[in-house]
């Protein structure tokens, strides 16, 4: 996706590569087997699916920055730049603006993956004269509202661990998106069906990307 000034490809599930401003962005990164060198790296949480080890090698260089979510298992992973951040924090790093913001389930059902006191989050960027919120593995919550302004928003589709298709159209409804992109799907669980039916509901409120796999 090209927006302006701004790159956007995604790379599977969660994951997304970000070029703006000369800098190369990751958000989750997950089983890359290759990919250009990052100079600052997104991680919502811990799970192996958004912190995964194997792709940050793969990205990774001596000066890349990693922001994280400030968790125990986290802290036993990441090695070297890394700042660790919690909803509510907002930084700038090599001019991103960031706000770290809550991502959780609210079902009943789903509340032993992601509880609100398990500390993961998501993030809205500034860069590149764009406002880019990726909400991490969540359901719909009230928090989403407060965002404002946001150009493209990556919303879980998959369901099982995270919003369905029909919570992500919830999900639009409060974060109100100019570009809803779907995530979430086509790797651990979902499938482009998933994709496909968010963008038949949320295309009545704005206008959604299904964006191909990047290799």
């Amino acid at each position: 996706m090209q927006l302006d000034n701004l790159t956007i490809d995604w790379l599977g599930h969660d994951g997304f590569r970000i070029k703006a401003a000369g800098l190369t962005i990751y958000i989750d990164p997950f089983q890359l087997t290759s990919g250009e060198a990052a100079d600052v790296v997104f991680i919502t949480h811990d799970h192996f699916d958004h912190l995964h080890e194997e792709s940050l090698k793969v990205i990774g260089k001596p000066t890349t920055v990693y922001i994280a979510a400030d968790q125990a298992e986290a802290k036993k992973k990441l090695r070297g730049n890394v700042r660790w951040v919690k909803a509510g924090d907002t930084l700038t790093e090599q001019g991103i603006q960031v706000k770290v913001v809550p991502a959780y389930n609210v079902r009943a059902d789903r509340q032993k993956f992601h509880p609100k006191t398990y500390g993961g989050v998501g993030y809205v960027l500034t860069v590149g004269g764009k406002t880019l919120y990726h909400v991490g593995d969540t359901d719909p919550i009230p928090e989403m509202s407060n965002v404002g302004g946001v150009d493209v928003a990556f919303v879980p589709v998959s369901g099982t661990y995270v919003c369905d298709a029909n919570e992500g159209v919830e999900c639009v409804k409060l974060i109100q998106p100019k570009i809803a992109v779907p995530m979430h799907y086509g790797a651990i669980v979902g499938s482009d069906a998933d994709a496909e039916k968010f963008r038949d509901l949320a295309g009545k409120l704005t206008k959604v990307e299904v964006m191909p796999k990047t290799t």
